[in-house]
């Protein structure tokens, strides 16, 4: 039996949403002279849009007796696995299809996590072919994550604030940013550095921004560029080509050139979990090593980690499969706290983003991601030490929350040197800064 296939935008009649073709902000955003990241966040184009608590809006599917409780529901997809994972693929194929149908994609946030599983589980068993979404498809969805979520937000804000205070009174900046994307984080930082300088003798600054799609990295540059001149800020942009399933052997410093009297910044936002070996063998943690170490060389002024705060490179496929379903279970909670079950935006991010990081965890052989000490004792091991994050700096994380996410169930908390955003008290993204 084949699986239904999950179609996007059908919780209502709407459209998709269409996304301007940058969301870097206008030139002629005022800019506030507060000098902060988060008065800069807020006057980007790319803000965050105002979002409140929402009630969760059920829309029972004919079968749904099936799901009686979030427990319940937990349960029922952990003995699916089991099935997968003991062989038994007669009865998986079964128990899948019986999960799938009873959950709708409109339906609460255990419904439409159900159906990212259920289908994570069909390409593991080869039901149906891995997800093949447009660059256009994933583009729309990140730039709505990033809208519609703190998450992202969170991930760059606080990393800014760090960069920032590093390079106060630099000259000469250059930031060697690990998968650009497509450059969300950067128009607020030159914003707050644009607000903190003489306009008569503004710095410069550089990015050498890395990705495996020369052409997005090239058209994130033109845009960053852009902006930054109609703030009045010297900036060039320097796109680097890293394969994606190799970039700890291929980054070397030859490539990348530091200028004469340059401040050096390094940005790991989201990134160093695609360094790790499937599994976490012992030659990922060595070509991981490599790579920190290659960066410690360099002596940047600061280096800015941002990772999801989860372990999914078991090489246990259950550990790996329970672990995920927890974490995506309070990221889909939060996103029903916000939002109503006809967001487009919300039905968008659930399958198309986090649905590709579901099956790659669920359907492949992890994602890579670890939790904040695995990432604390490697930068040891590698010979950084980590940076107080500034009493700023988490001040204006609980600031973002409170003005655009404001629902009781998101909390921040500073453990040891590191920020965590989380969902009912669970920690799902972590922050930290090292030298």
């Amino acid at each position: 039996m084949q699986v239904p296939e999950i179609s996007l935008y059908s919780c209502s009649s709407s459209p998709p949403l269409h996304h301007q073709s940058s969301s870097l902000g206008s030139p002629t955003a005022p800019i506030h002279h507060s000098g902060d990241m988060l008065s800069s966040l807020m006057s980007d184009g790319g803000g965050a849009r105002e979002t409140h608590p929402h009630p969760s809006h059920h829309h029972p599917s004919p079968q749904n007796g099936l799901i009686s409780s979030t427990i319940h529901a937990r349960q029922l997809l952990i003995s699916c696995a089991d099935l997968v994972h003991r062989g038994d693929l007669p009865a998986a194929d079964r128990a899948i299809s019986i999960l799938s149908a009873a959950a709708s994609p409109c339906g609460d946030s255990t419904e439409r996590l159900i159906r990212q599983f259920c289908r994570a589980l069909s390409v593991r068993v080869g039901r149906v072919s891995p997800s093949a979404e447009s660059l256009g498809s994933l583009r729309s969805s990140y730039l709505s994550f990033n809208q519609i979520s703190p998450f992202l937000r969170f991930s760059h804000l606080t990393p800014n604030q760090a960069i920032l205070e590093a390079v106060d009174d630099h000259r000469q900046i250059h930031i060697l940013d690990f998968d650009t994307y497509y450059g969300l984080q950067w128009p607020p930082l030159l914003q707050a550095i644009a607000e903190r300088s003489d306009p008569s003798d503004p710095p410069f600054i550089r990015i050498t921004g890395t990705g495996s799609n020369l052409e997005v990295l090239r058209r994130t540059g033109h845009r960053l560029q852009n902006f930054a001149h109609s703030l009045g800020l010297g900036f060039q942009f320097h796109p680097l080509l890293l394969h994606p399933t190799s970039t700890s052997l291929n980054f070397t410093p030859s490539p990348f050139r530091l200028h004469p009297g340059e401040t050096l910044v390094v940005n790991c936002v989201l990134f160093l979990h695609k360094l790790q070996k499937e599994g976490g063998n012992e030659d990922g943690s060595r070509d991981l090593q490599a790579f920190l170490r290659t960066i410690r060389a360099m002596n940047p002024s600061v280096v800015t980690v941002a990772e999801r705060e989860a372990s999914h490179n078991s090489p246990n496929f259950m550990q790996r499969f329970v672990e995920a379903l927890d974490y995506y279970m309070a990221v889909f909670e939060s996103l029903e706290a916000t939002l109503p079950p006809t967001s487009q935006e919300r039905l968008a991010v659930e399958q198309v983003w986090l649905g590709q990081e579901i099956e790659g965890i669920v359907g492949g052989e992890g994602g890579g991601h670890e939790r904040s000490e695995r990432w604390e004792n490697v930068l040891r091991d590698a010979g950084f030490s980590s940076v107080q994050l500034s009493n700023f700096a988490v001040s204006q994380a609980r600031l973002l929350l409170r003005l655009h996410y404001p629902s009781e169930g998101y909390q921040v908390e500073l453990v040891r040197d590191s920020l965590f955003l989380g969902w009912q008290n669970r920690h799902l993204f972590s922050v930290s800064s090292w030298r």
